[in-house]
């Protein structure tokens, strides 16, 4: 059987950018078709590399990992360790996935010509069949991750939260947001988004209400008392949520916060206190639900 190496590059240059491509788009990762498609290249070129085998070394187990971990930094530039092994596990994840439904239409359509070489399935088969096979994956793949997102039931994800600000105590719902990494960009501090109304006793409205204005520096509608107190402790969070793409958030370090999970579930013995001090506030001007389900936001990373 002959196999052609400009074949092979071009097979898993388009199987490696629509894997990337679906591991972003599942994780809500800004996307740049030249960064996947370099990506994209560089495992094509280990593929073939690897399919020569005229250098063991390529073929190792630590290598492979390497080469991994050097894709998703290509192909997300991600800013900080965590994220980066978040990735790295969906690009794996999304590998698996696709990489089985892909296959398994390949073999369908042109069993008997497939075979395995240095740990590649390699064919003859037209290229319109690892087209149509790679298609085919990306939406089952897309499917299968965002049916298991709708299944998680939205109450399983709310919990009670009682914040602590000016040794004020207030208690509120809060969504746990497993794509919410919004940190206070000097200290690194995990932020709590949370309604500006839900502050009032605490916070003076003449600040609650004139956010927009204080975050584009205008400070008219502060009086002078207020502002001398507030200002120091004020910190601006950039953020791209909530249905801005580039926005801003006024934050203020609480004292404390409280989370208190498996809510509901008493009878079962479930309920879990945490308790976090370097929190920061994230105060958003607007009803983050319609119906008021919950009026905070947190991320993964607090429980």
């Amino acid at each position: 059987m002959t196999i052609y190496i400009d074949v092979v590059l071009i097979e898993n240059l388009i199987m490696n950018y629509i894997i990337l491509l679906a591991t972003g788009m599942i994780l809500k990762v800004k996307i740049k078709n030249i960064r996947l498609i370099f990506a994209s290249l560089l495992g094509a070129i280990y593929s073939i590399v690897s399919y020569s085998g005229f250098l063991e070394i390529y073929s190792t187990f630590a290598l492979k990992i390497i080469l991994s971990i050097i894709i998703v930094y290509v192909a997300y530039n991600p800013q900080t360790v965590k994220k980066m092994w978040k990735e790295l596990l969906f690009f794996y994840l999304t590998s698996f996935v696709f990489g089985g439904v892909a296959f398994a239409l390949i073999y369908i359509i042109k069993p008997q010509e497939i075979f395995m070489k240095n740990g590649l399935f390699l064919g003859t088969y037209p290229l319109k069949t690892v087209i149509l096979g790679a298609v085919v994956g990306f939406v089952l793949t897309i499917s299968a991750f965002n049916l298991i997102k709708k299944k998680i039931s939205k109450k399983d994800l709310i919990c009670r939260v009682e914040i602590v600000l000016n040794k004020i105590k207030i208690e509120t719902k809060a969504l746990i947001d497993t794509g919410n990494m919004l940190k206070e960009p000097i200290t690194n501090t995990p932020v709590m988004v949370i309604e500006h109304t839900l502050l009032y006793n605490i916070i003076p409205k003449e600040i609650l209400n004139h956010l927009e204005e204080i975050i584009g520096g205008d400070f008219k509608n502060i009086p002078e008392k207020i502002k001398n107190e507030y200002i120091s402790k004020l910190k601006l969070i950039p953020f791209s949520s909530l249905g801005k793409q580039n926005g801003m958030l006024i934050g203020i370090k609480a004292d404390y916060i409280k989370i208190e999970k498996g809510e509901g579930k008493e009878e079962e013995g479930e309920d879990e206190i945490i308790k976090k001090e370097n929190i920061i506030l994230g105060i958003y001007n607007k009803s983050l639900t319609k119906k008021g389900e919950y009026r905070a936001i947190i991320g993964m990373e607090l429980i």
